[in-house]
């Protein structure tokens, strides 16, 4: 069976150009991630490798969509050969099918990889650039209105603090910055 395997980084990017080339490809099955693709944790990306079965080709539109770095793009190869799963590339013509696309998955992989810390050298170096000549402040803080309520209520005892932080979508670190920025420490913490 042919497998399609589509990623992109939001879910406000558009996947019909990589449907359309794997249903040109006579693709069957497609599982469809709208997560980056920084590690292997996609939802879509497990449910897929779950669902191939010996015999079975992945079929993606290049590696960035696959994997980002050269250890996770052979981790995942691996698990596909394992499972006696072949996995295809269209943008770069590989096929593990042979050693020569073995090679090349491996080749491909390395300058995927480098191109891309390429990318983030280079916006790091934008944002230094930018933040020297003050145009680059950074991420705007969220706005939450409910916060300050929020607060006094778990000080009171009236909230737990987990309950604050779900309420508001904060992780644990960010909840206790907030207490010590207002100068809301508990007593008996």
């Amino acid at each position: 069976m042919k497998i399609g395997y589509i990623r992109v980084s939001t879910q406000e990017q558009n996947t019909l150009r990589q449907e359309v080339l794997l249903d040109r490809l006579g693709v069957e099955q497609i599982f469809i991630d709208k997560v980056s693709g920084k590690d292997t944790n996609r939802p879509e990306l497990h449910t897929m490798l779950d669902f191939v079965r010996k015999g079975d080709v992945v079929i993606v539109e290049s590696i960035s969509r696959f994997a980002r770095n050269t250890k996770d793009l052979l981790e995942l190869v691996e698990r596909l050969t394992d499972k006696g799963v072949a996995f295809v590339s269209q943008k770069e013509a590989i096929d593990t099918t042979t050693p020569t696309g073995k090679f090349m998955l491996t080749v491909f992989g390395a300058v995927a990889e480098l191109e891309r810390e390429y990318l983030l050298q280079r916006q790091r170096e934008g944002i230094a650039i930018a933040k020297s000549k003050g145009v680059y402040k950074g991420r705007r803080p969220v706005e939450r209105p409910e916060l300050e309520l929020l607060l006094h209520q778990w000080k009171q005892g009236k909230l737990k603090a987990v309950e604050v932080m779900a309420r508001l979508h904060i992780s644990k670190t960010t909840f206790y910055r907030k207490v010590k920025e207002a100068n809301l420490e508990k007593e008996d913490v």
